[in-house]
């Protein structure tokens, strides 16, 4: 298995760089890959900040991505759910993952962040 960093799943995902996408296209298609949860945070917040890609292409980026054949990730069910949530609230990334703690592993929380209380405690009844 080998582990992708920020840069690789970028350079796929953006195609701005062919031959760096390529590479990176080809290393997936021989091995397993796995994409630590930092990594994701990271890609999000390039995306958002440097790119400034809509938060719905976001989310619908890089949960395509997680259905290729070769990719894995650490805590997949949080991640998914906390892109699901970046796409549909406007709470940073970071918060949406804690709401996936929350919702996929059953966490509690503990946070002084209001919109992130709120969130939680909605959740509670109903998701998004």
């Amino acid at each position: 298995m080998i582990v992708l960093d920020t840069n690789a799943v970028l350079y796929f995902l953006l195609q701005n760089d062919e031959e760096k996408a390529v590479c990176v296209r080809d290393t997936m298609e021989q091995e397993t890959c796995l994409i630590p949860v930092e990594v994701f945070a990271e890609a999000v917040y390039v995306l958002d900040k440097a790119y400034c890609i809509d938060r719905t292409q976001i989310q619908r980026k890089l949960l395509g991505f997680l259905q290729n054949e070769n990719v894995e990730t650490t805590r997949r069910g949080v991640v998914e759910k906390a892109l699901r949530y970046f796409g549909e609230t406007k709470l940073d990334f970071v918060d949406c993952l804690m709401v996936g703690y929350a919702l996929v592993e059953g966490h509690r929380i503990f946070t002084f962040d209001k919109k992130l209380n709120k969130i939680l405690t909605q959740t509670d009844k109903s998701e998004p």
